[in-house]
């Protein structure tokens, strides 16, 4: 596999037994047999081919920004887009970028541009493809306010285009969170603005982000799901459980919607958290949580 692999995307695009640590923002994640970077289309497309064949399990990753990768790692391929796989344009109002583009790159590059309407997405961890998947959003604005159409590539390496209907967006949902489709280049719909204006509300809402979340430790960002009629952090925080600790995992006590990697942690420690929190927030309120974190391997 590893002389396949190598065929493809070259020596120096493929890693054996690779630390997931060093791919996710949590900072925890045992080995992936195989960690390859793809240059370009065609190679995802063979790449994925070869793993088919040989029955060998794969997976898109960008930044790892919503994986909790177990401590045993990933037996299989992990296929991550990130700075191998980064290009983006304007075209006239609108913005094409590949699934590996950084929100932050692609929401300074529309800013630069004078077009608005990505502001709220400038402080999200994670890249332009992995917010298809989960359509990521923050204050007020999500994926499917934006998206024009999206390349996605099906299981059987396939591409499609997608419209913004056809990708199904809903509350941190879409399309390809239950098919297996995978997304490669996104289009953007925004509007003409004014830089200095659109730059003001970056500004604005980065101040706000720091100063209510705990940036300076590793996480997933927000945890959970937002409860129909609930918020997350809120309900962590009445079930008394602010700054609880389980290892080297915590419960922020400047946000209790974030579990974070306090000191330390295992990826067994935070599952164990996340399911701790679980059980004690419906015991004190009636209200399921659902994690927005994303469980890979075996735990």
């Amino acid at each position: 596999m590893k002389q396949r692999l190598e065929t493809i995307v070259g020596t120096d695009n493929l890693l054996v037994n690779e630390p997931m640590a060093a791919h996710t923002t949590f900072r925890v994640g045992g080995p992936a047999d195989y960690l390859v970077t793809p240059q370009g289309i065609d190679q995802i497309q063979q790449v994925t081919a070869v793993c088919r064949e040989q029955d060998i399990p794969y997976m898109l990753i960008g930044n790892g920004s919503n994986l909790l990768v177990s401590d045993a790692g990933y037996r299989g391929v992990i296929i991550q887009l990130l700075d191998n796989y980064r290009e983006i344009s304007i075209q006239g109002k609108g913005i094409y970028a590949q699934a590996g583009a950084l929100l932050s790159t692609v929401a300074r590059q529309a800013q630069k541009a004078g077009l608005a309407g990505m502001e709220f997405a400038g402080g999200i961890p994670g890249t332009i493809g992995g917010a298809m998947m989960m359509n990521a959003g923050a204050y007020g604005g999500e994926m499917k306010d934006i998206v024009s159409s999206v390349t996605v590539m099906d299981g059987e390496g396939r591409l499609a285009q997608y419209t913004c209907e056809e990708m199904a967006f809903g509350y941190r949902d879409s399309v390809l969170a239950h098919e297996e489709l995978y997304a490669l280049e996104i289009n953007l719909a925004l509007q003409e603005g004014d830089p200095e204006e659109i730059a003001a509300e970056m500004n604005r809402l980065a101040e706000r982000r720091s100063s209510k979340q705990p940036l300076e430790f590793p996480s997933a960002g927000s945890t959970f799901k937002r409860p129909t009629g609930h918020y997350a952090g809120a309900l962590i925080e009445e079930a008394g459980l602010k700054g609880y600790r389980l290892g080297g995992a915590m419960v922020s006590d400047k946000h209790c919607g974030f579990v974070i990697n306090a000191d330390h942690a295992s990826a067994a420690d935070i599952r164990k958290l996340i399911e701790y929190i679980q059980k004690t927030v419906e015991e004190h309120s009636g209200v399921k949580m659902t994690p927005e974190v994303r469980f890979v391997g075996e735990f």
